[in-house]
């Protein structure tokens, strides 16, 4: 509002200076007596002065107010988003980043290049309208109209005009962020298979498409401007014209010439105005969208019984998971002992990584249930029971940070001693002691800095450095050669103490040292029992254990 009142008297205050600027100059070269002229003389140093400090006031203030409510609005779409659609997994990382920076940003347009120019403008334009019907009220009528063909029909135009062509360049810009991403961060696979400058000439080609939408946009805006100053010059001719015509004197022609054009020319930017509202708007209901939508369904209030301390019994009863139409678990029953070491096993798409995402509560079950140490898991499970499950998943990210950093989120108040206990048992402890600044090296956002087994030891030591109740790893050995990752999955079943432990693998030979090895296929437990009992009876576990011998 200070900015909006600040920007208003700004240009009335120009308003005045051109009109007593006007009546000054057409009065003194009738060489009154210098008295005359006093009062015009202060009043055109006064609104002079006025103007710039009211100008730099609607600055400070407009800004001020525009990067408080971002400040503000940010951390309330990123609460809105992390309770709401990500916590429902119904918007992608992408969109959810797009929504909290850029959709967040129009908001600052909104305020400063929509509200505080269409304040002004009506404040100018009734002023104006009310000083030329001071002098003469014919041209007051004139200057209405012209004010209502360039504050309403050309915004009305540029919004339709220009919202094309900017729905045009956003699409544009969409498909060369997603060329050029490709380009980048597949550098070297386009590099060997000898594509990249067929990818290159794609991303050229999205930048010549956006290049020739943004040529569009900017002849809207050329054309819309040009029809301003048409209008400017049209309603400054008429007015001198109907002036003369009726005989006034040359104070009063000056005086309506000069503040139509002064009327006139404030309120040509609520054209751009109109055009950046429609491009903003889309954004706008965005946000507005993510502010309104319901948040996901409260985790219980921790007020049932307390889930035990130490390794939990794992139960799933009858439970059944679907992806659409896809059934990714169909009726599994599985019991894992306190304590327990268990390993998954089965074909790509089993339903394996599912299974986990059901003990960890990460999805719902459309029937049956999920039972961690007594207590119902799910997405809605008290906090107690999500925080009994942790462990290494299939898109464990690795964050820009020291390699330190990134084993202390699992456990931030870990000493040095279980730092390298957990670095040891995840055949990590080398590979720090080699890098150039050992647990102070810094790696790049995804692990960038680091081979894809080094990698995978550091997700493993951060997922054994949490040493939670139930202890949940996703093929915690890929991307290790095979003596290394069979290496590994043995110490890791036969590991004495820790958590209830179950472990998807598709490497069979350490599976010995598991309590119970379960057979998925196509969502349904189809075998279980021990490495060597499992051997010994034909099915599906022992063509598994073929096929590897034979890739072996």
């Amino acid at each position: 509002m200070a900015a909006g009142l600040a920007g208003a008297a700004a240009e009335l205050c120009g308003l005045g200076l051109i009109a007593a600027a006007a009546w000054l100059i057409a009065r003194a070269s009738q060489r009154p007596e210098l008295a005359a002229l006093s009062l015009a003389i202060v009043a055109v140093r006064g609104f002079a002065l006025a103007k710039g400090s009211l100008r730099y006031v609607e600055r400070l203030a407009g800004h001020d107010a525009a990067l408080r409510a971002l400040a503000e609005l940010r951390g309330r779409v990123f609460d809105a988003l992390a309770a709401g659609p990500v916590a429902r997994r119904e918007v992608r990382d992408g969109d959810a980043l797009t929504r909290m920076v850029s959709d967040v940003d129009a908001v600052q347009d909104l305020l400063l290049r929509c509200v505080l120019p269409a304040v002004a403008a009506v404040g100018c334009g009734v002023a104006g309208v009310a000083v030329c019907g001071a002098v003469w009220v014919p041209a007051a009528v004139v200057l209405a109209g012209g004010l209502l063909v360039a504050g309403v029909v050309l915004p009305g135009v540029a919004a339709l005009a220009g919202g094309r062509a900017a729905a045009r360049m956003a699409a544009a810009r969409e498909a060369l962020a997603v060329r050029s991403l490709d380009v980048l961060e597949g550098a070297p696979d386009l590099a060997m298979f000898g594509a990249s400058a067929r990818f290159a000439a794609r991303a050229g080609d999205a930048a010549e498409r956006l290049a020739r939408a943004e040529r569009a946009g900017a002849r809207v805006s050329a054309a819309v401007a040009a029809a301003g100053f048409v209008v400017q010059g049209g309603v400054v001719g008429a007015v001198l014209w109907a002036g003369l015509g009726a005989g006034l004197d040359e104070v009063g022609v000056a005086v309506l010439a000069l503040t139509s054009l002064v009327a006139v020319e404030s309120v040509l930017p609520l054209a751009s105005a109109a055009r950046r509202l429609r491009e903003v708007w889309p954004s706008l209901r965005r946000v507005g969208a993510v502010l309104s939508a319901p948040p996901a369904p409260a985790p219980g209030s921790g007020s049932g019984r307390p889930v035990p301390r130490g390794p939990l019994e794992v139960e799933l009863l009858g439970v059944r998971v679907s992806y659409g139409s896809s059934v990714a678990l169909d009726g599994v029953d599985l019991r894992v002992a306190r304590g327990g070491r268990v390993a998954v096993v089965g074909a790509s798409g089993a339903g394996k990584s599912t299974l986990l995402a059901a003990v960890a509560g990460e999805v719902a079950a459309g029937s049956g249930a999920v039972v961690v140490g007594g207590r119902v898991q799910g997405p809605d499970a008290d906090e107690e029971v999500r925080a009994a499950v942790r462990g290494l998943t299939q898109d464990a990210h690795v964050f820009a940070g020291t390699v330190r950093a990134n084993l202390l989120l699992a456990r931030p108040d870990a000493d040095e001693a279980r730092l390298r206990a957990a670095a040891e048992r995840a055949r990590f402890r080398e590979v720090v002691e080699a890098l150039p600044d050992g647990w102070d090296t810094v790696v790049g956002a995804g692990g960038r800095g680091l081979s894809g087994g080094q990698r995978q030891r550091l997700l493993l030591a951060r997922a054994l450095l949490a040493d939670p109740p139930v202890l949940l790893l996703d093929e915690p050995a890929e991307a290790l050669d095979p003596a290394a990752a069979d290496a590994v999955t043995r110490d890791l079943l036969s590991w004495p103490g820790g958590g209830t432990l179950l472990l998807v693998t598709h490497r069979l030979a350490a599976l010995d040292a598991a309590d119970e090895v379960v057979v998925l296929d196509r969502g349904r437990v189809v075998q279980r029992g021990r490495h060597g009992d499992l051997l010994a009876a034909p099915g599906p576990y022992r063509d598994l254990w073929d096929a590897e011998t034979l890739v072996g």
